[in-house]
């Protein structure tokens, strides 16, 4: 597989971290197994070696490799535990892959919370939310769009931001609102008329659909989110143990 010709060599660096990455996950150089040196890698992607010394920084900093330098790396395992807000914010999550996240504020509206939206961000009936509908990207690509229900009080900060902000989650934390725990529900749904437009799919085409509630350390809800992502752009994989249980969101 080549990496090389077109894009800026940011680019060409994020796309072999991300091959990097992939073959790690599915095992190919083994736990415990050596990478190719510098200069194989360079040859079997048609890239430089300072693209490839670029990517592998970007695989040390996931804890997927070693960091010892003038030798080949040393794969320390196929996929690092993410951190809460890497789970919680998509924009810090491609940024920990290398990635170049995107975002366009496509509308918000204020208007009164539907009885289930009322259950699940915790008010009165007839209360005001905020909906925000967003297209986000991964170096420059449409992978996903994000439908955030916020309370009132929330949704009135998001609405003074930039419609281009790249994150909401790192405004509102400058703001005093403290993420303290996070629910995720995956399933599958069928493209609406948004995501066909936004994400150029099929109509009713299958999309993977994760759908995240957090609340606060008083366990009041912040938001409630409904994210659509292309098939095959993003994956999750879940690590059982007598120890511990981590869920990890990766590119598909």
């Amino acid at each position: 597989m080549a990496v090389a010709g077109g894009g800026t060599t940011g680019a060409r660096y994020r796309r072999l971290a991300a091959d990097l990455r992939e073959a790690i996950a599915t095992g190919a150089y083994g736990a415990d197994g050596r990478l190719p040196s510098e200069e194989k890698l360079a040859q079997q992607y048609g890239v430089s070696r300072g693209t490839v010394r670029q990517a592998l920084a970007v695989l040390r900093a996931n804890g997927l490799v070693t960091s010892r330098r003038g030798t080949r790396r040393v794969v320390l395992g196929t996929a690092r535990t993410q951190s809460f807000f890497e789970l919680l914010s998509f924009t810090r999550w491609a940024r920990s892959l290398g990635e170049e996240p995107g975002s366009r504020t496509i509308g918000i509206e204020r208007r009164p919370a539907e009885p289930l939206e009322c259950e699940q961000l915790g008010l009165a009936p007839g209360s005001q939310i905020y909906r925000v509908l967003r297209l986000r990207t991964l170096s420059r690509v449409p992978i996903m769009v994000e439908r955030t229900l916020y309370p009132e009080r929330i949704g009135a900060l998001i609405k003074r931001l930039d419609p281009h902000a790249i994150s909401h989650t790192d405004p509102l934390a400058e703001e005093g609102v403290v993420f303290a725990d996070t629910e995720h529900t995956i399933d599958l749904v069928y493209a609406d008329a948004d995501d066909t437009r936004l994400l150029g799919c099929a109509p009713d085409a299958p999309l993977m659909r994760e759908r995240r509630r957090a609340t606060d350390q008083a366990g009041r809800p912040l938001m409630w989110s409904d994210d659509r992502f292309v098939p095959g752009t993003i994956a999750f994989t879940v690590h059982n143990s007598v120890a511990t249980t981590a869920l990890s969101r990766r590119r598909g």
